[in-house]
């Protein structure tokens, strides 16, 4: 009887893996991209790619229950050690520009709740400002190889006050015009202004929409934790694709009200979030209260997640390694647990990304923008692992046996499986492209030079690793 509490239903799925999946900056960052034609965007990339891409998660969460290393488990399992080395690269790898990004992202969320402006960072030259930047992240290495568990926890509480504020940002602007007598934004909505254009321009937006809905694969350890996993996992991935679509529909909505979508602010991908929090307060009277509290928790929770991405991803690449593909010296801990030397080549390579670009983009507006198209690119890649997995799965369907299957019909599966990963591929190929600036000039280049690069030499940096293990473990 005590066992069968402990069993978590299906709302308790859809609320945790709402949490962990679902941001404010995914409806900000998405509507900066399209407008008002986002909304039409976001059912189809959650109807066509989000809940399959779930349901998938959940039988390879199902069937390799006992994995340590999450997706790197799971293609040890269905397609040997060496993929699952770069699987675990790939899974560590991605967050590099992720980390080059967060230092920014706490410098800007410190400058709102000081100053209630952006131009801390925003009116900075670009060379200085990263520099800055630079430093804060050596601070917060620092922190992580102090092995600081408190922070996490921290971040935690901070994380959900941001998103509970997500959420009351969404309703309270909703019901602006009602009480508050609030006047709408965008006054011109028309089929023009709410269809997407499928044109060359709207395709390289689509990698900011699936960055915005991947991350499904945190929550496959709990698929067997489930009352009933045939039934109650797929229900609650139903409901989270529910809650996710209402949430981006009716954020996208709020967006619209408070800001023109057919005059878009150019920094809306940077201050967006704060701006819209002190334009609320406005509506209601409050100053900038609104502004200050979210300001504060979401530099904390930033503060966290930074932390956190420094120290866990390098703990999946290890967890589950093999001396064939990865160094000895790289497992070696120091006497907080956290491996020092890891620490040292991720130190190395954030650094380049973060000092690099400002040589070639002279506004940080623009820098901002183009790191967080660069992660749009980048962090999906670690998704191809999962639909690789999954394919791989439905190859050899007779040899795994699952409590749940996402479909039946095993070739039904496999097409879900591929088309998947095609679309995947196929959006970061496409995000790859340099947007809002003049095209083939020396900027647009230089930009598009970074993301073709960037990729390919993060990931091919695996490629070292495996011949250095080699070469010390035969001496």
């Amino acid at each position: 009887m005590i066992q069968e509490e402990k069993k978590l239903r299906w709302y308790n799925l859809a609320l945790m893996a709402f949490v962990a999946v679902w941001g404010f900056g995914n409806v900000v960052n998405n509507f900066a991209n399209q407008g008002l034609t986002v909304i039409i965007s976001w059912v189809l990339i959650i109807g066509l790619y989000f809940v399959p891409y779930a349901l998938m998660v959940g039988e390879l969460g199902s069937v390799f229950k006992d994995g340590k290393a999450g997706v790197s488990s799971w293609i040890r399992e269905t397609m040997g050690a060496q993929l699952a080395y770069f699987a675990g690269w790939t899974y560590w790898v991605v967050h590099i520009p992720y980390l080059a990004q967060k230092p920014q992202a706490i410098l800007i969320a410190l400058g709102w709740a000081i100053e209630g402006d952006g131009n801390l960072v925003s009116g900075m030259n670009t060379m200085v400002a990263q520099t800055i930047i630079l430093a804060v992240f050596l601070f917060f290495v620092w922190v992580a190889s102090r092995g600081i568990t408190s922070l996490k926890r921290i971040g935690t509480i901070a994380g959900t006050a941001t998103f509970v504020m997500s959420m009351l940002y969404i309703l309270l602007v909703i019901t602006a015009p009602a009480l508050t007598g609030m006047s709408i934004a965008t006054t011109k909505i028309g089929f023009d202004t709410i269809v997407p254009k499928f044109d060359f321009t709207y395709l390289t937006t689509l990698s900011m929409l699936v960055f915005a809905v991947g991350g499904a694969e945190k929550i496959s350890p709990y698929v067997n934790n489930t009352k009933n996993p045939t039934k109650e996992f797929p229900r609650g991935m139903i409901v989270l694709a529910i809650m996710v679509t209402i949430s981006a529909i009716l954020g996208s909505i709020a967006m619209g009200m408070m800001f023109n979508a057919n005059a878009i602010p150019k920094d809306l991908m940077m201050n967006g979030q704060y701006y819209a929090f002190k334009m609320l307060g406005e509506y209601y009277g409050v100053g900038n209260v609104f502004l200050i509290v979210y300001a504060i928790a979401n530099m904390t929770a930033q503060i966290s997640a930074l932390v956190f991405s420094i120290d866990a991803p390098l703990k999946v690449l290890l967890a589950d390694t093999d001396d064939n593909f990865v160094p000895k010296a790289l497992t070696k801990v120091n006497e907080h647990g956290a491996p020092i030397n890891g620490y040292y080549m991720t130190t190395t390579l954030v650094g380049i990304l973060i000092i690099v670009p400002a040589l070639g983009i002279g506004d940080m507006n623009e820098l901002f923008n183009w790191l967080l198209k660069l992660n749009s690119v980048v962090m999906p890649l670690r998704y191809l692992w999962v639909f690789l997995a999954f394919i791989a799965l439905k190859k050899a369907a007779d040899k795994y046996k699952s409590e749940y299957k996402f479909v039946k019909n095993n070739n039904l599966a496999l097409g879900i499986g591929v088309w998947c990963f095609v679309f995947t591929a196929f959006a970061c190929i496409m995000g790859m492209f340099p947007t809002g600036m003049e095209t083939f000039s020396g900027d647009w280049w230089f930009r598009l030079g970074l993301n073709v690069a960037t990729p390919f030499v993060l990931l091919g940096l695996g490629l070292i690793l495996p011949k250095i293990a080699r070469r010390n473990k035969a001496y």
